[in-house]
């Protein structure tokens, strides 16, 4: 097993579920991939915007299925079904690692995946049979201590466990739905192009002071954030990856011109990921 990039993956609505768009079949190219590439994950370690709480916990049980943590959907998307394993041993080692680093982290017997985590794997690894230990997060704290508990799981990745970040790289709500959901592929804003393409900039200069302080130093941040949950997995991904390579950003896009749908990988793998579905497009 070869040391796997960390991943950040932008889950935009759950309707992603049924009406896939462009991400969806990268997606599906993505889980093969980093099997062709790297070798299959022994497990998935998953941090999503929809997971939270005070302190860090692990959702150790032995099995999972998906929750249907929204409404007001279509009948057909809360038929859907991701009953993947658990990881109960891997929370033995992530407790280990992050009590190591200082942190403060709990253990429940609890399973249940969100929609930001099943969503994303349906597409990835449809057979549900990777173990999956979703660890819920503390979303007031800022970018720099998102990143250091990212630094902390960062030796997880060397062990053939693919860390996942999942969110929304652009994010406001009030924006799809305050004045009747736009189309699905309507034209993006400008105010979320400049923000995706200001974090892919300053991710390939590698300018983390810059990133870290993205709520001043981006242009919209507060509009594209208004709060900023759904952005902060990306800053776990990243310190697992690390400061040294840049983040690779794989997949761009947005879906009712406000909701970004960029994909990133972290670590000094990410780049040969990224070659490696250039050349499977290419194909």
């Amino acid at each position: 097993m070869n040391t796997l990039p960390a991943l950040f993956l932008s889950h935009g609505s759950p309707m992603l579920a049924l009406e896939p768009g462009a991400t969806g079949p990268f997606l599906q190219a993505l889980g093969p991939a980093i099997d062709a590439t790297f070798g299959r994950p022994r497990a998935i370690l998953a941090v999503s915007a929809h997971s939270l709480s005070r302190e860090p916990a692990l959702l150790a049980a032995a099995q999972h299925h998906a929750v249907y943590d929204f409404g007001g959907f279509p009948d057909a998307l809360y038929q859907l079904q991701y009953n993947a394993p658990g990881a109960p041993a891997l929370a033995t080692t992530v407790q280990g690692l992050l009590s190591e680093a200082g942190l403060p982290v709990h253990r429940v017997e609890q399973g249940g995946l969100d929609h930001g985590i099943w969503s994303m794997l349906r597409f990835m690894y449809p057979a549900a049979d990777i173990p999956v230990l979703p660890l819920a997060w503390v979303p007031n704290l800022p970018p720099a201590q998102q990143f250091a508990l990212g630094e902390a799981l960062a030796s997880l990745r060397a062990q053939g466990v693919l860390v996942m970040g999942t969110g929304s790289i652009t994010h406001n709500l009030r924006r799809v739905f305050g004045g009747g959901r736009p189309a699905n592929d309507a034209k993006e804003i400008p105010e979320s192009a400049a923000f995706r393409h200001w974090v892919a900039d300053r991710s390939a200069a590698r300018d983390w002071y810059a990133l870290f302080d993205y709520r001043t130093r981006a242009p919209h941040a507060q509009d594209m954030h208004p709060t900023d949950e759904h952005l902060l997995p990306w800053y776990v991904a990243a310190g697992a990856g690390g400061r040294e390579a840049a983040p690779q950003r794989l997949h761009e896009g947005v879906t009712y011109g406000c909701l970004g749908m960029d994909v990133y990988a972290f670590g000094a793998e990410a780049g040969v990921l990224n070659a490696a579905l250039t050349a499977t497009e290419a194909a």
